[in-house]
């Protein structure tokens, strides 16, 4: 059982996924929801990102073995495809549920941008428009995080455009780790046609525009520690400009998560 449930988190990219929700509460939080609508924020996103991350290993459990990748527990037959097609039902399930709770809008928003993430793994990852669901979906986070209000209301515009940039940003470098796999078996999304250095580039690019959004879009005065946040951000992004490689890649990496924090401190 236990090598089991540690092959079903690592099939739904656990990191990724707790990533997702810890942000998603965290907005909600901040957008003023009481204790109880938190929590079924924390369960709609954790069970939609759950299903996301299952279905993109049961997807793509014949390209990674083709591949021989040894991560992917689908693939490797580790875990079941019976066992995750279940889980795949329950988390939908409960995503559904959890999500309609919320509100007629809130719900629907946010079954969208599930509906987004399962859009990638079965058709747009392996197209110029890979970017596209992680735009919509990490923009749509905010949305969701309001419309879940009594009564319900919209975030401000500079939270929604942060938001898509920080989802292109992280699409962009998240690739470039497996540039040459996803190719091998056929994935040639935006950021196979850019290459390593490019979509280096790109993200280092997008990211740092979110950071300047998150700064700028409030009203009234920033605050000190957003302009340090800032100045860390250009000079990374210097960086990862400057440099190839991992060095490259983890500035990048490290924008992606100041963005983060300063989304949710600045929210």
């Amino acid at each position: 059982m236990g090598r089991t449930t540690l092959a079903l988190a690592r099939a739904a990219h656990a990191g990724p996924t707790a990533a997702v929700t810890i942000v998603a509460v965290l907005l909600a939080q901040n957008a003023g929801n009481d204790a109880a609508t938190i929590g079924v924020v924390l369960v709609a996103v954790l069970a939609g990102q759950l299903s996301i991350g299952w279905s993109n290993d049961l997807l793509d459990a014949r390209r990674d073995r083709a591949a021989g990748r040894r991560d992917k527990p689908v693939a490797t037959g580790e875990l079941p495809g019976g066992l995750v097609r279940v889980g795949i039902a329950v988390a939908l399930t409960g995503c559904v549920v959890a999500s309609m709770s919320l509100g007629a809008a809130a719900g629907s928003v946010h079954l969208a941008l599930v509906g987004c993430g399962w859009a990638y793994n079965a058709l747009l990852k392996r197209t110029v428009w890979s970017w596209l669901p992680y735009a919509v979906a990490f923009g749509g986070l905010p949305v969701v995080a309001t419309l879940a209000l009594d009564p319900p209301s919209l975030p401000p515009w500079w939270m929604v455009v942060a938001g898509s940039l920080l989802g292109i940003g992280a699409h962009m470098a998240n690739a470039v780790p497996d540039l040459d796999e996803d190719i091998a078996t056929g994935v040639v999304g935006l950021p196979h046609r850019l290459g390593r250095r490019g979509s280096l580039v790109v993200a280092t690019g997008v990211l740092t525009a979110a950071s300047a959004a998150v700064v700028a879009g409030p009203a009234g005065p920033v605050p000190g520690w957003a302009w340090a946040g800032l100045v860390l951000v250009v000079g990374l992004a210097a960086l990862a400009l400057a440099s190839t490689g991992r060095t490259a890649f983890r500035a990048a990496v490290t924008i992606a998560l100041l963005d983060v924090v300063m989304l949710v401190a600045r929210g």
